[in-house]
């Protein structure tokens, strides 16, 4: 018997929409092969909840499985019906063609010899429009940045690849047109709907299109100012620092930020000077012990109290 999708997303049974999203982002994100390398109880531990919630995201899926229709898997359940309901029913009820208390679920003995002999499914062989599909991807902040294409495993055994697109945002939903489940009797396939989690940066952190870094200058680069090399979303680029900038300066590079897509212009790189000691030179100990600058210095800690 498949898992109770409630219990694997941990959510109660009367959980709303975006608690079962929360849920589902925060088990994927622990679980997701790609963060779990080799880890074969991870990986199908993700297989999983995401079976979870593709069925619980679904509303009529998910009234279905409340009702007791359907599985954890998303199987149809054999509703059974005693011999006494059969023989208790009205004479010629149980076999009639019309009339409210048709049997067969509510189909003529032309209806169901046609659903035997030609695959038709219960009720009619309309064309149906299949599922949409849930998924989650993980993305690296850079390749969010500057867009890339990355290839997702699905639960089933599926693989698509993914088109990430420049500037795509923490919690954006991709939909991959006709990707998700097929369609019933001839009908379209449904979508694959793909939220992305964006995994954070070791020195980059992002705030719509701009993009901020702190970067660490010596002190010679501080009080001499020059050009240094700073990292970029696209790559290096040079900077002039002017002579004399402390620890807490900014300085703004446009168009280093988020790419320009869509309607969206580039966006700007923030840097914050830190200026950082390092290995002391004997020479300059020598000297901070003997100088005595022109002017006395302010406290720098003067307003702390």
């Amino acid at each position: 018997m498949a898992d109770d999708p409630y219990k694997l997303l941990g959510v109660a049974k009367d959980a709303t929409a975006e608690e079962i999203r929360k849920a589902y982002r925060k088990l994927a994100k622990k679980h997701h092969p790609d963060l779990n390398p080799g880890n074969k109880a991870a990986e199908e531990t993700f297989k999983l909840v995401s079976a979870a919630n593709e069925l619980l995201s679904d509303p009529e899926k998910r009234a279905r499985y409340d009702r007791g229709e359907i599985d954890g898997s998303g199987a149809e359940k054999p509703q059974r019906q005693s011999y006494r309901h059969h023989a208790e029913s009205g004479a010629g009820a149980r076999y009639a063609h019309g009339g409210a208390e048709q049997e067969f679920g509510g189909e003529n003995f032309e209806d169901l010899f046609s659903t035997i002999f030609t695959g038709r499914a219960a009720g009619g062989g309309r064309p149906a429009r299949g599922q949409d599909e849930h998924y989650a991807l993980t993305a690296e902040f850079l390749d969010a940045v500057n867009g890339t294409t990355s290839r997702l495993s699905l639960p089933d055994g599926r693989i698509l690849d993914v088109k990430i697109p420049p500037g795509t945002e923490e919690g954006s939903v991709l939909r991959l047109r006709g990707r998700g489940g097929a369609g019933r009797n001839g009908g379209p396939a449904g979508d694959a709907l793909i939220e992305i989690s964006i995994l954070p940066h070791k020195f980059f952190t992002r705030d719509g299109q701009d993009i901020f870094l702190d970067l660490p200058v010596t002190i010679s680069e501080a009080v001499l100012g020059g050009k240094v090399t700073v990292p970029t979303p696209a790559g290096q680029v040079a900077m002039t620092i002017k002579p004399h900038s402390d620890t807490g300066t900014k300085l703004r590079l446009a168009g280093r930020g988020v790419p320009a897509h869509g309607k969206r212009p580039a966006g700007a790189l923030y840097v914050t000077l830190r200026v950082v000691l390092g290995t002391v030179d004997p020479e300059l100990e020598a000297f901070l012990k003997n100088w005595k600058p022109a002017e006395a210095q302010k406290n720098p800690r003067a307003e702390m109290g």
